[in-house]
């Protein structure tokens, strides 16, 4: 009897407690109306803490490196030969292309064929990123019937400018993308100790772009599309309904966003690399057991700079070259799973 008192007393309870909730939370509904001037008004408020000047000096420095990175690269070009697919991304950094079945190819060409190989520009070494120029940070979001009456810019430079960082090319009214695609002059008669301190400055500069790009995504905002890699630079996503990978599962080629990364913004375009211990051209026999690296990376290192030590675990440098030469089975072409060494007692 006094069990069922008990639980008579806590279901009593329960039922008090959830109709006090119910009461609390069944209040008449919000008029937005009302909320809208209040809003406006935050947001107004937020535009006055920015843009935050401690970080000036970093989105200057920012596009310092993308000026020389993109001068390095270009000036490496002429002298280092680069090969690109004529269906898909994939790069590679030689005069000749691999023998990797790898070529995703257009919609009615078959997948995991042999590439095409035509020449490679700046374009596929860094991958262009454009995104909206917004006239202020926190604008009115871009409808579909406006998207002609705002420029594309790169995503990192606006970034920048919504850093703070003072542009001429950018504050001129019309971008000039190739004011920043200057090369050296003669840069075929370089020296190897020339070269070697070009490519040493690129890889420099490559770095300090990506850490401080990391740096402005940790206090302004940017988004980036879940289906086709749109970049928005800004606190919301714009509304131009430009989603065409998978226009026909959005509604009306909307997109779909998310928090942007520094691989959003500059792309590490990974390529195969071929080390000292593997054949000239690289077979698709042995692409489980062939390195990676980031195209700038690599052209860096064959130009003869110092790759930093936490590209090394990407690039395989002492690894093993040949499925035929060492008698092991070929590893799974999964870079998500590492692959496990086989011990001599487990071929017996």
């Amino acid at each position: 009897m006094a069990l069922r008192r008990k639980l008579g007393e806590s279901s009593n309870f329960s039922c008090k407690m959830m109709l006090s909730f119910s009461r609390y939370y069944s209040s008449n509904k919000v008029d937005l109306k009302k909320l809208r001037p209040m809003i406006l008004k935050r947001i107004q408020d937020r535009a006055k803490d920015y843009p935050v000047q401690s970080m000036i000096p970093v989105a200057e420095e920012v596009l310092n490196s993308r000026r020389l990175l993109i001068q390095g690269v270009s000036t490496l070009l002429k002298v280092i030969p680069v090969v690109a697919c004529k269906f898909c991304p994939e790069v590679h950094i030689s005069d000749k292309g691999h023998l990797i079945q790898t070529c995703c190819g257009f919609k009615r060409r078959g997948r995991n064929r042999v590439h095409e190989w035509i020449t490679g520009s700046l374009k596929d070494v860094l991958v262009p990123v454009e995104a909206f120029h917004l006239k202020h940070m926190f604008q009115g979001v871009i409808k579909h019937n406006q998207r002609f009456d705002y420029d594309r810019v790169p995503a990192v430079v606006e970034l920048c400018w919504q850093a703070g960082a003072n542009d001429e090319n950018l504050y001129s009214g019309t971008w000039n993308p190739e004011s920043d695609c200057v090369a050296v002059e003669g840069a075929e008669s370089l020296s190897p100790a020339e070269l070697t301190l070009v490519a040493n400055g690129t890889l420099r500069a490559w770095e300090i772009l990506r850490n401080g790009v990391k740096k402005l995504l940790m206090v302004y905002p940017a988004k980036v599309c879940k289906d086709c890699s749109e970049v928005h630079v800004g606190p919301s996503g714009h509304k131009a309904r430009l989603c065409g990978l998978f226009k026909y599962e959005r509604w009306q080629g909307t997109h779909f966003w998310r928090k942007a990364s520094v691989n959003d913004l500059v792309p590490p375009n990974i390529v195969w690399r071929r080390r000292r211990q593997d054949p000239l051209v690289l077979l698709n026999e042995g692409r489980g057991y062939y390195g990676h690296a980031p195209a700038v990376v690599e052209l860096c290192a064959q130009a003869g700079a110092i790759v930093p030590s936490k590209y090394r675990c990407m690039m395989k440098v002492e690894g093993l070259t040949s499925v035929v030469n060492q008698g092991l089975p070929p590893p799974p072409f999964n870079l998500t799973e590492p692959y496990r060494l086989l011990h001599p007692k487990d071929h017996v």
